[in-house]
């Protein structure tokens, strides 16, 4: 189930951080880091496998994250990721960044009493 009401135009932007945030947890490959998302959000954000690939893909590029094969398990072998220590400062910055931009966006578009 996900909320319709939101605009995934606001979300779309952090997803990188996002999935690093999950990777920061443990390693992880697709479908799993789709179910974590999924749980984190309780069941209200859900990526889309062609965001997932795209963002592992620039993600590795940059060299915030790196991939291997895992061992074989139940019919095929998954290829995992792993955040590096990069990929870690990265997902600091960004939730700086992030908290910072939420307080002004807060203080540009909601009411207050003072200023009705």
């Amino acid at each position: 189930m996900t909320n319709a009401n939101i605009s995934p135009e606001l979300i779309r932007g952090h997803v990188d951080t996002i999935i690093l945030r999950v990777l920061c947890e443990s390693d992880n490959y697709g479908y799993e880091i789709i179910k974590a998302i999924s749980k984190y959000s309780h069941g209200q954000y859900e990526l889309k496998e062609p965001s997932l690939y795209s963002s592992l893909k620039r993600l590795e590029f940059q060299k915030l994250i790196a991939s291997y094969w895992g061992d074989e398990s139940q019919g095929g072998r998954r290829k995992y990721y792993a955040v590096t220590p990069l990929g870690i400062e990265n997902y600091e910055a960004n939730v700086a960044a992030w908290k910072i931009a939420k307080d002004l966006i807060d203080q540009l578009i909601e009411k207050k009493e003072e200023h009705l």
